[in-house]
């Protein structure tokens, strides 16, 4: 059955997961906060970002950096930062939102989310993406999610 950008945002909010991707038919739902998810699929199965639809709770510059390099064609965002936007503005990507916000803010609520923090001066997606791989090797192993 084809979805069109209000369902998977119907999904996003009844499910409560952090991020819903729709591609060829396939709806897939992800619960972790942050890029991790986003950059794991860039990695291990780019086909399932490009040309999908994704509707996420928060897209930061990381993330809109991340849905670029997969040639995403929809996106839609609870809340979205104004660098992610202006990072948007530079490929033909369909945005919609429901609020827009100076930055993302890290989780402690102390400051700048440390992978927008990270991309703030990157012009273009490219120009990001080490600076976010490295984030995660650097945050995550395999015992522990250190950022929860």
């Amino acid at each position: 059955m084809n979805k069109n950008i209000e369902d998977i945002v119907e999904i996003l909010h009844a499910e409560k997961c952090s991020c819903v991707i729709y591609n060829n038919g396939v709806v897939r739902l992800y619960w972790q906060r942050g890029v991790k998810d986003l950059l794991t699929i860039l990695e291990k199965e780019p086909s399932m970002l490009h040309g999908a639809m994704i509707a996420d709770k928060v897209i930061g510059k990381g993330a809109a950096a991340l849905m670029i390099l997969g040639g995403v064609e929809s996106i839609y965002a609870d809340v979205i930062s104004k660098p992610a936007l202006e990072l948007l503005s530079t490929v033909k990507l369909s945005v919609r939102y429901a609020e827009s916000v100076p930055n993302i803010i890290n989780r402690s609520g102390t400051g700048i989310c440390p992978v927008e923090n990270l991309c703030m001066n990157c012009k273009t997606a490219l120009d990001c993406l080490p600076l976010i791989k490295q984030f995660i090797e650097n945050n995550f192993n395999s015992k522990t999610n250190l950022l929860t």
